[in-house]
């Protein structure tokens, strides 16, 4: 179920004048979808995103709670080709941005996994970076930035109840102007009021008026975003906070094209090799001796699940199922002899206990709900300052045992996240 938090949004959505023209390519780009099976979002898609070879993840903080020389507050840049999309946003974001290879400007979407100030204290700031914000000028000037187009939107934001409410109360009380315009869409708990926001300021004057309230369904929130490449759907995890987690899912691809098997055909036809094109794709092309090639079955396309924090993850098991990449935390971890700072009084039950306890996981955790959903891949993530990200040598041994002890639960190789490092997520072969 989806409602629209003002009821008149489709209308205004849609059929909203606008000083500047719009080409559909960029209405589409910046348009929510108050219906999940609009024709208009259909019909558009896939003229507007098209399929990429590349898909990478970049961590751009990997901290629990509090920040160090070593490792930023939490944010994860996911790249979709050229498009860019954000899980979390700690403070110093936009910093780790600039540090980065991402590109700050190709920003489309931010997911929020839940509103712990170490995920979200960066959003607003970054936001006034994206969307050209500033404090006003005197009464003397007049300020464009108060005549915001906000039938569409520029950038999208997600994330639990709470997110649009802080958002707004951020920018208020910073008497922060945008030049350009915004939606956030929250995803409600079943626990949650269908409506309302938590504040009871008006919409700043960059806030589109067509954010959704978006109602669990079979205890999920099924494709949240979609078009005819990409899709994103939720699911509630277990933390100390109403907490998200995150399954990215691009459709299926086209297979792999064997030149061998077709072009012999195609010169015996004297058929023009541009086909290759259309055979590339899994079409069937009619020969003029009347064979027929067909191209090769689709492949399955990649499946990314990001977890915020959390002490049980098994509400999304099933949406994680299969997943080329699962990125889990791993907050705390018992460490004895290669840990300095481990208590003599720890076990591994005792540390374990304290992590749950607060809504966070040990790397054992992570490792057998990894084994669980048949993750192919684990990355660790969102540790504590006691574990530094740097080079020295005891760091690499306490993150390699972290690594391990994830292993020793997944049956895999594990990998601990570094800020600034980045992973391409590649197709799979079949």
């Amino acid at each position: 179920m989806v409602i629209c938090a003002d009821d008149d949004a489709w209308t205004k959505h849609f059929c909203g004048t606008s000083n500047r023209a719009k080409s559909p390519s960029t209405l589409h780009r910046r348009l929510p979808l108050c219906v999940s099976e609009s024709i208009f979002h259909r019909s558009m898609s896939s003229s507007i995103r098209k399929s990429f070879s590349t898909l990478n993840v970049t961590f751009l903080g990997t901290a629990s709670a509090q920040p160090s020389t070593t490792r930023n507050h939490s944010a994860l840049a996911l790249r979709l080709g050229k498009d860019v999309w954000l899980f979390d946003c700690g403070e110093a974001t936009q910093h780790q941005l600039q540090k980065s290879s991402v590109k700050m400007g190709k920003i489309e979407k931010i997911f929020i996994t839940h509103t712990h100030g170490d995920h979200i204290f960066g959003l607003t700031a970054l936001m006034a970076s994206l969307l050209n914000g500033a404090g006003g000028i005197t009464e003397e000037g007049s300020d464009p930035r108060l005549n915001v187009d906000t039938t569409i939107a520029a950038l999208e934001v997600y994330g639990p109840l709470g997110t649009r409410a802080y958002v707004r109360n951020s920018l208020a009380y910073t008497h922060t102007q945008l030049g350009s315009s915004y939606v956030v869409h929250e995803l409600r708990f079943p626990s949650d009021p269908p409506s309302g926001d938590f504040t009871m300021l008006a919409p700043q004057s960059g806030e589109c008026h067509f954010g959704r309230n978006i109602q669990q369904v079979d205890g999920c929130w099924q494709h949240i975003y979609k078009d005819d490449v990409i899709s994103v759907s939720a699911a509630p995890i277990h933390h100390s906070v109403p907490c998200v987690g995150y399954v990215v899912t691009e459709a299926p691809v086209a297979g792999k094209v064997d030149p061998s098997k077709y072009i012999p055909e195609l010169k015996r036809t004297r058929t023009p090799m541009t086909v290759m094109r259309q055979l590339q794709q899994g079409e069937s092309v009619l020969l003029s001796d009347g064979t027929i090639l067909h191209g090769p079955a689709r492949r399955k396309g990649r499946k990314i699940v990001i977890l915020g924090d959390t002490c049980d993850p098994s509400p999304m098991s099933a949406l994680a199922q299969d997943a080329d990449l699962l990125i889990h935390e791993a907050t705390n971890a018992h460490l004895p002899g290669i840990d300095p700072a481990t208590k003599p009084s720890d076990t591994h039950e005792t540390v374990q206990e304290r992590a749950i306890s607060r809504g966070h996981s040990t790397p054992q955790m992570a490792g057998a709900f990894a084994l669980r959903v048949g993750a192919r891949r684990l990355v660790l993530n969102h540790f504590s300052a006691r574990y530094s990200g740097d080079d020295s040598e005891e760091s690499r041994r306490i993150m390699d045992a972290i690594g391990q002890l994830a292993a020793s639960e997944f049956k895999q190789n594990v990998v601990c996240a570094t800020d600034l490092m980045s992973l391409d997520i590649s197709l799979r072969e079949q």
